[in-house]
């Protein structure tokens, strides 16, 4: 079963001419639109592109000039501007917007010699942790179908896990990659702020989104993180840093490793989950690194913070959802107060609507230096504790989230406690380094997630930790019971 090979079996398999690309996008594919109607993981599948992309990828490895990627079949989550292909990030507002241009890290996939098999579920404009916040609702985790597969690159996630691609890309704002890989049984990992391009990336919070890899290993996330990463003179915040060759490096010598536990990150951590990161740290431990737990003072902050500057830029950005350029746009309107009222009123859900009035509230005259000033000093302090902690370790050790997968609709009352459940993940983003989800052992039968956390663009060690720890343990290659 192809599905089940990895990603260098894959790239083996088709040198070798074990099988064609042509016969692997079919075969993803079909897979793929068989396994819809039980996980909802995409929003769109494109087939025929996959197919047209496999025979230009054949014919390369025909006349032995393939690239990287090229015949493997790959998904992008649905905030990917994809030119030709709808790009609606989970919303309504945004459900017939066809891109007249290509994102840099889809075009850069596409240069490496990818096939898209489809553009992946998410939460409304990546904001969310559970992939319920959809407008074609929710997506299931494969793992349980009763359950949610995290978010807000819960399609992606799932996709991966049940063997619909190998691979797949997705945005990480407070978590979004990590926490859907943990819950989902995946690796995946969120590069350093400006590792990777955001330009055709639909912006949530525009200093804190990263583009990023879900796969099933280590390995597989440095394939495609070596396609994606790079400057790009069309981001800004795109760092003029040479690209590393990360699977080459996954067998760099990790000796002597100083491994820290932020001892607030295990608070409030349910108990099997507690016990699968200790067990990850054991095996670290038997790969010759030293453990011991470190404080990050302002560590109670993080949730905090990010949640009113990830808000108020959320309530910028989408300030341009307006019914008059593109997307939804109400019918009949009286004025222009209308025509901006209705049209977003239809067009967005109701945890964006509840995000965006967070934001603008946060923002607004009297409040500002109350509530974004207090943040953005707040994310200082939280950054300095990590860089700090970071200079005494090589890494850090800590759960992804401190629960396993939960219900679907169990937090849906409450979003206050479903943004508690990032309180491990956001204060990476806030201070821009990198981080990486890998599986540890299950927990009620259910995929736990271990997230090391390292100094500004350390990917290639990151990934060389984790392909160690996979070349000694199996948790990463237990799968869903899902056909």
């Amino acid at each position: 079963m192809m599905w089940r090979k990895s990603v260098a079996e894959l790239r083996a398999g088709l040198r070798q001419r074990e099988f064609s690309a042509v016969e692997l996008a079919q075969a993803f594919s079909e897979r793929s639109s068989r396994l819809q109607k039980q996980l909802n993981a995409f929003v769109t599948l494109t087939p025929d592109r996959a197919l047209q992309q496999a025979e230009a990828a054949d014919q390369l490895l025909a006349d032995g000039q393939a690239p990287d990627l090229c015949g493997i079949p790959f998904a992008a989550k649905d905030n990917f501007c994809t030119s030709g292909i709808a790009t609606t990030c989970g919303s309504r507002i945004l459900a017939d917007f066809v891109p007249p241009y290509e994102s840099t890290v889809t075009r850069r996939v596409f240069d490496a010699g990818a096939s898209l098999i489809g553009k992946t579920n998410m939460d409304e404009f990546a904001m969310g942790s559970s992939c319920e916040h959809s407008h074609v609702s929710a997506t299931r985790n494969p793992w349980d179908l009763e359950r949610v597969p995290g978010g807000s690159s819960g399609g992606s996630a799932a996709a991966v896990a049940a063997g619909l691609v190998p691979f797949a890309l997705g945005s990480d704002t407070g978590g979004s990659i990590r926490q859907p890989a943990s819950f989902c049984g995946i690796t995946g990992i969120k590069p350093s702020y400006g590792r990777v391009s955001r330009y055709g990336l639909v912006a949530y919070a525009s200093s804190l989104d990263q583009a990023g890899v879900m796969g099933r290993s280590a390995e597989d996330c440095a394939w495609l993180l070596k396609a994606m990463a790079g400057f790009d003179p069309r981001d800004s915040t795109s760092l003029e840093e040479q690209v590393e060759d990360y699977p080459a490096l996954l067998e760099q010598d990790i000796s002597g490793l100083r491994i820290g536990l932020p001892v607030e990150y295990w608070q409030g951590v349910d108990e099997g989950v507690a016990a699968s990161v200790m067990e990850v740290s054991r095996e670290l431990e038997q790969m010759g690194a030293s453990v011991s737990e470190v404080s990050l003072s302002h560590a109670d902050l993080a949730v905090s913070a990010y949640y009113i500057i990830a808000q108020a830029e959320c309530s910028s950005n989408l300030s341009r959802y307006d019914g008059v350029r593109y997307g939804h746009r109400c019918e009949q309107p009286r004025d222009l107060a209308d025509l901006y009222s209705r049209s977003r009123s239809e067009g967005f859900g109701a945890e964006t609507k509840r995000r965006i009035l967070v934001g603008t509230y946060a923002l607004s005259t009297g409040y500002y230096d109350a509530y974004y000033g207090k943040a953005m000093r707040a994310r200082r302090l939280i950054a300095d504790d990590l860089n700090q902690a970071l200079e005494s370790f090589d890494f850090l050790l800590a759960p992804t989230a401190p629960t396993v997968a939960y219900g679907i609709g169990e937090k849906e009352q409450d979003p206050i406690d479903m943004y508690k459940g990032d309180v491990n993940t956001v204060a990476i983003n806030l201070a821009g380094l990198p981080a990486i989800a890998v599986p540890g052992p299950l927990s009620e039968g259910l995929p736990v997630g271990a997230q090391l956390i390292g100094p500004y663009l350390s990917e290639a060690r990151l990934l060389a930790v984790a392909h160690g720890l996979q070349q000694r343990t199996d948790w990463h290659q237990l799968r869903p019971e899902v056909e």
